[in-house]
C-alpha cells in the first residue's frame, strides 16, 4: 500500500522540489525509490538479486544493478540474466532519467509496458529473451534517442509498429523469433532482423488478393465459375499444407542439428589450453562456469572490475575478470590487444588463458590460483593456514622482481604494470608469485601516450611523479615494488603504519624514521615470531628505500632490484659453507625476542587503501 500511496503522489505533485540533488516526496521518500520498489514488487527474485532494494533507503545510487548520474537520478537498470520472473511494472516510466534498461536472458512475462515510452532519455532496451506477450508498443516511437532496441526471442504479436520502425536514429533493431504478422514497414534502423516471424510478410504479398472476375462470365455461368472456384481451392490447400509441413520438418531439422552441434561445441569439447593460444568463451560459458556470476563466487574486486570464480564442465577451475569498462574500444582492437597480452608468456606472470567480447560485455579468463594473493596471505584474520615465512617471502619478492624485469626488458613493446601491490600477487600451488593484471593497464589506455588525464591504482602504492601528473614509465613499477616489499617485511597495508610509533602517514615515513633510527627489527611481521635473518632484513629495507626515492630517475632497475635479492640468499650460503658467525645465529631457532615495550598497540588511525580508476 504505501508503494502505491507513494505513486499517487507522485502524479499528484507534477512540480517536485529538489533535495540533496534526489527528489523526495513530503514524506521524504525518494520518488525513484517509490519506482523502484513497484518494479520490485511485480517481479518474482529467486536469486535474491533484489534483496538490497530497501523502501526506507533515500538513495538506491547504492543498489545492487543500479546506477546513478552525478545529480542523484537513476541512468541504469542493468538486470540481466538475473533469475527475474513475473511482470515488468508500469512504473518503470517513472524513471525519468533513465538511459539504460537491460532485462535480457530472465523469465519475465506479461505486456511490454506501453510507460517505457515516457522514458524520453533512454538510449539503450533489451528485453530480449524474456516471455513478453502482446503487441509491441507505438510509444516507443517517442524514444527518439534510443539506438539500441532489443526485443527478440520473447512472444510478442501483432504488427511491427510504424512508428518504431521510423526511429532513424537506431543503430540495430531486434526483432526477431516473436509471433508478429502482417506486412514488414520499411524500418529506418542501421541494422535490423526480423527473422523467426513466420506471419510477417511483404506489402505486395500481404495484398495479393485474386482480382474480381469478369462480370458477364460470372453472370452467364455461374456454375462452371463456382465449380473451378472449388477447384482452385483444393489445389491451393494441398499445396499449402505440403509447404507447412516441409518448412516443420525442416525447421525441426535444423533445430535438432543445431543443439546437436551446440551440445558438441559446448559439453563435450576439450578444454586444453595451449601456450600462445588464447580461446574465445562465449558469455554463456561463462555464466554457467560462475554460476549466473554470483556473489558468492567473487574472489575480488578493485578499479577493473569484479573476479569470480568459476568451473568448467571437465572441472577446470577459472578465474574471470569482468571488466567494468565494457564499452572503452571496439571488438577489433580489445580481440588485438588481449592477443598481444596473451604472448607475455612467463613463469611469474598469470597466464591468460581466453576472453569473451559482447556488445555489453569484456571479460578475461585467467587459471585460478589456489593460494590467492600476497595481500589475503599477510592479514589474513583467519589462521587455519599457516603465515608466509621469511624465507618464503623473500621468494616471493625475487617472482615479483623477474615477472616485472619480463614485462620492462623482454616484452616488446614493453608493458608497465602500474598497479604494483600485494594484491595484484598472485600465489600458486607453490606459492610462487605470479604478477597479475599486468596487461590491464596498458588494455585500458586508450591512447597510446604513458600520459593520462585519470590515474588508475592503489593510493599508497603509486609513485609521485604519476600521482601528481600522471607520467608513468617503468620506474612507477619500481616504486610500486619497494611498497611491495615493505608490505612483506612488515605485513602492514601501505598506509597506516599500524604498529609504529609513527600514528599517520604512509609506511614509508615509518619505515625511514626507523632506518634513521637503526631500529629495522621493529618492522618485522609479529607474525614472523622472531624468525627472520638481520643481513637481509637491512639489506631489503636498503633495497625498499632505493626503490622509493621521489626523484624516478634515482631508483634502480628491475634488472639491479633482482641481482640484489638474489644476492642475498648467495650471501647466506657463503656464510654457512665458511662456517663463520651467521647472521641468523640463535634468530635462526626463533629466538630473538623483539622488545615491544616502545611500541604503541595498534594504531585506530588506518587508511584504507583507495581504489582509483578512471577513464584514460
Amino acid at each position: 500500500m504505501e508503494v502505491e500511496l507513494l505513486l499517487v503522489l507522485f502524479f499528484l505533485h507534477p512540480l517536485v522540489v529538489r533535495a540533496s540533488d534526489t527528489l523526495l516526496s513530503p514524506k521524504g521518500v525518494n520518488y525513484e525509490v517509490a519506482a523502484l520498489m513497484s518494479v520490485k514488487s511485480k517481479m518474482r527474485d529467486d536469486l535474491h538479486v533484489l534483496e538490497g532494494w530497501d523502501i526506507n533507503s533515500v538513495d538506491p545510487c547504492t543498489w545492487n544493478m543500479v546506477a546513478c548520474s552525478a545529480e542523484g537520478f537513476v541512468i541504469s537498470l542493468e538486470m540481466a540474466s538475473s533469475g527475474l520472473s513475473g511482470m515488468l511494472s508500469p512504473s518503470i516510466g517513472n524513471l525519468s532519467q533513465l538511459r539504460t534498461l537491460l532485462l535480457q536472458n530472465n523469465q519475465l512475462s506479461g505486456p511490454v509496458q506501453v510507460e517505457i515510452g515516457k522514458l524520453s532519455q533512454l538510449q539503450t532496451l533489451d528485453l530480449s529473451g524474456n516471455q513478453f506477450v502482446g503487441d509491441i508498443p507505438s510509444s516507443l516511437g517517442f524514444l527518439v534517442h534510443l539506438t539500441y532496441l532489443r526485443l527478440s526471442r520473447n512472444k510478442l504479436s501483432g504488427q511491427i509498429p510504424s512508428a518504431v520502425a521510423n526511429l532513424s536514429g537506431l543503430s540495430f533493431l531486434d526483432l526477431s523469433f516473436n509471433n508478429l504478422s502482417g506486412p514488414t514497414p520499411k524500418i529506418l534502423a542501421k541494422g535490423y532482423s526480423v527473422s523467426g516471424n513466420s506471419f510477417l510478410c511483404t506489402s505486395q504479398a500481404c495484398a495479393g488478393i485474386s482480382k474480381p472476375m469478369n462480370g458477364t462470365a460470372a453472370v452467364s455461368s455461374p456454375q462452371r465459375a463456382d465449380g473451378h472456384n472449388r477447384w482452385v481451392l483444393s489445389v491451393a490447400t494441398g499445396i499449402s499444407c505440403t509447404f507447412v509441413v516441409s518448412v516443420m520438418l525442416l525447421v525441426c531439422w535444423v533445430h535438432w542439428y543445431r543443439s546437436r552441434f551446440l551440445f558438441n561445441a559446448y559439453v563435450q569439447q576439450d578444454y586444453e589450453f595451449e601456450i600462445g593460444q588464447l580461446k574465445r568463451f562465449t558469455f554463456r560459458e561463462l555464466q554457467t562456469a560462475t554460476g549466473i556470476f554470483s556473489p558468492k563466487n567473487i574472489l575480488g574486486q578493485g578499479g577493473y572490475g569484479v573476479v569470480y570464480k568459476g568451473c568448467l564442465p571437465n572441472g577446470t577451475l577459472l578465474a574471470v575478470k569482468r571488466l567494468k569498462d565494457p564499452n572503452y574500444t571496439g571488438e577489433v582492437q580489445f580481440q588485438t590487444e588481449v592477443e598481444m597480452i596473451g604472448l607475455a608468456l612467463h613463469r611469474n606472470l598469470l597466464r591468460l588463458y581466453g576472453f569473451c567480447m559482447t556488445p555489453e560485455e569484456r571479460l578475461l579468463v585467467y587459471p585460478y590460483m589456489t593460494n590467492g594473493s600476497v595481500a589475503d596471505r599477510l592479514r589474513e584474520t583467519c589462521r587455519e593456514r599457516p603465515s608466509l615465512d621469511w624465507k618464503r617471502r623473500m621468494s616471493i619478492a625475487i617472482g615479483t622482481a623477474r615477472g616485472l624485469l619480463y614485462l620492462h626488458e623482454q616484452c616488446n613493446p614493453k608493458i608497465i604494470h602500474r598497479d604494483v601491490k600485494a594484491a595484484n600477487i598472485l600465489l600458486d600451488e607453490s606459492f610462487e608469485a605470479i604478477v597479475g593484471d599486468f596487461g590491464l593497464a596498458k588494455l585500458l589506455d586508450r591512447r597510446e601516450s604513458h600520459v593520462t588525464t585519470a590515474v588508475r591504482g592503489t593510493v599508497g602504492h603509486i609513485a609521485p611523479e604519476y600521482l601528481s601528473t600522471g607520467q608513468s614509465s617503468e620506474k612507477t613499477d619500481v616504486f610500486g615494488f619497494g611498497i611491495l616489499l615493505l608490505e612483506l617485511i612488515t605485513g602492514q597495508k601501505a598506509l597506516g603504519a599500524g604498529n609504529g610509533q609513527v600514528q599517520k602517514g604512509m609506511i614509508l615515513d615509518w619505515v625511514r624514521t626507523l632506518h634513521e633510527e637503526k631500529r629495522l627489527e621493529v618492522l618485522v611481521d609479529r607474525d614472523l615470531r622472531g624468525c627472520f635473518d638481520v643481513l637481509e632484513l637491512e639489506k631489503a629495507a636498503e633495497l625498499a628505500l632505493q626503490c622509493t626515492q621521489s626523484n624516478p630517475n634515482l631508483r634502480p632497475k628491475m634488472s639491479d632490484v633482482l641481482k640484489v635479492l638474489e644476492g642475498l640468499g648467495q650471501v647466506e650460503s657463503t656464510d654457512d659453507s665458511q662456517g663463520g658467525n651467521n647472521h641468523l645465529g640463535e634468530n635462526r631457532e626463533c629466538s630473538f625476542s623483539r622488545n615491544y615495550s616502545d611500541i604503541h598497540e595498534e594504531s585506530s588511525f588506518i587508511i584504507e587503501a583507495m581504489e582509483l580508476s578512471g577513464p584514460r
